[in-house]
């Protein structure tokens, strides 16, 4: 798991993985010491296809944003605004080269451990939280998203079933109205409205 987040002495091996999601095709670069270099995980995937898009508005966060997937392929098919954060220089700077490859004006990224960098709130939350960082740090994300989020604002999060996320919406409950909105092979979709 270091490779997440200490990535720097890695060696690199930059390579572009073709994506068709959504109807569009995308190309990403990826590298080594990211998640998911070889191709899109499947939690992601169905996260992205499982959002309504057409109440994607506003300012939109993406935790854990990796090099861009979620934010880049959201910004071309709604108009919202997205930032995306993560404490992985090495993906922060591929999801730059992303965004640019992809022709996307609409994202910017930067790094944040958790929400140490964010001083403002949105409208929606979105996140494949790290599972192998540890409950402790996944648990910040999704539970103190609440304290970034605007009165009416979601937080959507993909999580596997046996990685947590039955005992995730028992937890999530104390703050959020919860509903499952997507189940598909293990992965739940995860819609959590501020009470």
């Amino acid at each position: 798991m270091g490779q997440y987040f200490s990535n720097e002495s890695l060696k690199s091996e930059l390579r572009i993985i073709k994506v068709k999601i959504l109807n569009n095709e995308y190309s990403f670069y990826t590298d080594n010491g990211v998640f998911s270099k070889s191709q899109i995980d499947f939690g992601t995937r169905t996260l992205i296809e499982s959002l309504p898009l057409d109440v994607l508005r506003g300012n939109v966060l993406d935790v854990g944003c990796g090099y861009g997937v979620i934010d880049i392929i959201l910004s071309k098919v709604t108009s919202a605004n997205y930032e995306g954060i993560d404490v992985n220089k090495r993906a922060l700077h591929l999801a730059e080269m992303n965004a640019k490859l992809n022709n996307c004006s609409n994202v910017t990224f930067y790094e944040s451990n958790v929400y140490a960098n964010v001083n403002k709130k949105y409208n929606f939350i979105i996140t494949n939280p790290p599972i192998r960082a540890g409950k402790q740090i996944v648990y910040d994300i999704i539970m103190n998203a609440r304290n970034y989020l605007e009165k009416d604002g979601v937080l959507y999060i993909v999580m596997r079933k046996e990685q947590g996320a039955k005992s995730a919406i028992r937890d999530l409950a104390e703050y959020y109205q919860v509903d499952v909105i997507c189940r598909n092979k293990g992965f739940f979709v995860i819609k959590c409205i501020l009470r």
